[in-house]
């Protein structure tokens, strides 16, 4: 099998008002029409922000499977864990670690109801364990990973650590063995932060793209999208599956170096809508506009 059949790429999140009229039609909210019909036409996959910030509810994720699957069957999700697992409680100020992580029953309940929600569907590909930037490589660190591995065993889980010292050959043999995806990131330069990985850890391979410079305000350069192409498909031959999560948003910039990845990693054009285009003349070079057909399947 070709690895590209493997690879599922998408945007990270799909609510953004400024999208409408760059990626989404004008008038899309007013005519009650749902995001995810337009970025199923484009994508394989989306991650979901709002699990990281509140709870899916299970009526929500009915809905997003219908729009999806209105265009895309086998359209899957990936989610954040909520960030009650993985920063620190408000009252622990200071840096993340283990001892400042403190969810409550009613969190993993709530949790655990939103992705059972999507899972009972075949809809839950992955969830992202998303660490902040003061989370360091420690002991007490790597034994709360256990933890959350064996507590939330019955879903593939996929690590985003961002500070360098995860990055040795001991930890990465500990997430094997864990059996926890490392999620590879292309994150804003610091002193502290990870080089631009390549690792596979379990069965899932997980990459998302910030952009450089400016925090998520940024357009890939497309050299610096073949570098990681090369990449992904590096982590797709070690893994049954990547998913590939871009996450430059504003301005639906994650939209272009999403579709712009795919056609790198397949050499197959990609559909975009005619106002993407016109937004950046430079996504002709591999993407033809959507069948009109398509555009305004509504919600």
């Amino acid at each position: 099998m070709d690895s590209s059949t493997k690879i599922l790429v998408g945007t990270a999140g799909w609510s953004y008002n400024d999208w409408e009229g760059i990626f989404y039609p004008l008038g899309m909210q007013r005519r009650r029409e749902h995001p995810l019909t337009y970025l199923a036409q484009c994508f394989d996959m989306i991650e979901i922000n709002a699990s990281f910030y509140g709870y899916i509810k299970p009526e929500w994720a009915r809905v997003w499977a219908r729009r999806v699957d209105a265009v895309k069957p086998g359209f899957k999700f990936t989610a954040k864990l909520h960030h009650s697992f993985t920063h620190a409680a408000p009252d622990m100020p200071g840096p993340t670690s283990a001892a400042s992580i403190k969810p409550t029953q009613e969190n993993e309940t709530r949790v655990r109801e939103g992705l059972d929600s999507l899972a009972s569907i075949d809809k839950l590909a992955a969830v992202l364990v998303q660490f902040p930037l003061s989370y360091r490589n420690t002991p007490l660190n790597r034994e709360y990973l256990a933890i959350l591995a064996d507590r939330f065993k019955e879903y593939p889980l996929a690590i985003e650590v961002r500070d360098e010292t995860w990055d040795n050959p001991d930890t990465i043999g500990y997430l094997k063995q864990l059996q926890i995806g490392f999620c590879n990131i292309d994150w804003v330069p610091s002193k502290a932060s990870l080089e631009r990985t390549e690792y596979a850890t379990s069965p899932v391979g997980y990459v998302r793209l910030y952009g450089r410079h400016a925090k998520y305000d940024y357009l890939y350069k497309v050299d610096e999208l073949k570098t990681w192409a090369e990449k992904i498909k590096n982590i797709a031959r070690a893994t049954e599956v990547v998913y590939v999560v871009t996450n430059n948003s504003p301005g639906a910039k994650s939209v272009v170096s999403g579709l712009q990845l795919k056609y790198l990693m397949t050499g197959t054009r990609v559909s975009a809508p005619e106002s993407l285009l016109r937004q950046f003349p430079a996504l002709r070079d591999v993407a033809d506009p959507l069948q009109e057909e398509m555009n305004g399947l509504s919600a």
